[in-house]
C-alpha cells in the first residue's frame, strides 16, 4: 500500500473541497495543442491541478524532457472525465485499488461497476481521444510501463 504523504493528505482535503484547487491553467494550456487542451478543459479542477503538479515535478526532474511528454503528463488523467467519477468513488477505488475486479473498458457503465472502470482504464479513455502518436503512448502506458518518458511520467504521478 502507497505511503500516505503530506502531498497526498493534502490532495485527499482538496478531493473534498475542490475550491481550494489552484490549477495553473494557463501555463499548461500555452503547452497544449487545441485538441490536447480541449480534453484539460473538461477534467475536473483537482485533476487539472495535480495534472499540472506531475507536469511541473517533470520537467523539475528531467529538463531535457520532450514536449510531448509534458503534454502527456498535462493530460494524463483526461480519461477520468469520461464520466461522472465523485469524491466518495475516487477515495473507494484508490483504497481498495488492489482488490478491484477486472472489469472490461466497454461498455461503460454506472454506479460502482464504472467507477472501477474509470479507475483501471483511464489511460486508455485518454489515450484514445488524443491525436499524436506519441503523447497517445506515453498516456496510454502511464501505469501499465513502457516507453522511457511513461515510465518516468508513472514515477512522478505515483508521488502525487
Amino acid at each position: 500500500m502507497a505511503l500516505i504523504t503530506k502531498k497526498r493528505l493534502i490532495r485527499l482535503a482538496k478531493g473534498f473541497f475542490p475550491a481550494l484547487c489552484r490549477p495553473d491553467d494557463a501555463w499548461a494550456l500555452a503547452r497544449l495543442a487545441p485538441d490536447e487542451a480541449e480534453l484539460f478543459r473538461a477534467m475536473d479542477v483537482r485533476d487539472r491541478e495535480h495534472n499540472v503538479a506531475v507536469a511541473k515535478q517533470l520537467l523539475e526532474r528531467w529538463p531535457e524532457a520532450p514536449d510531448c511528454a509534458v503534454r502527456a503528463a498535462l493530460i494524463h488523467d483526461s480519461g477520468k472525465a469520461v464520466r461522472p467519477y465523485n469524491v466518495w468513488e475516487r477515495i473507494f477505488t484508490a483504497l481498495f485499488e488492489q482488490w478491484a475486479p477486472d472489469v472490461e473498458p466497454y461498455p461503460p457503465r454506472r454506479g460502482l461497476a464504472g467507477a472501477w472502470q474509470v479507475r483501471k482504464h483511464h489511460p486508455r479513455y485518454a489515450a484514445d481521444r488524443i491525436s499524436d502518436p506519441c503523447v497517445a503512448e506515453i498516456v496510454r502506458r502511464h501505469h501499465s510501463g513502457g516507453p522511457e518518458w511513461a515510465e518516468k511520467l508513472h514515477r512522478v504521478d505515483r508521488d502525487y
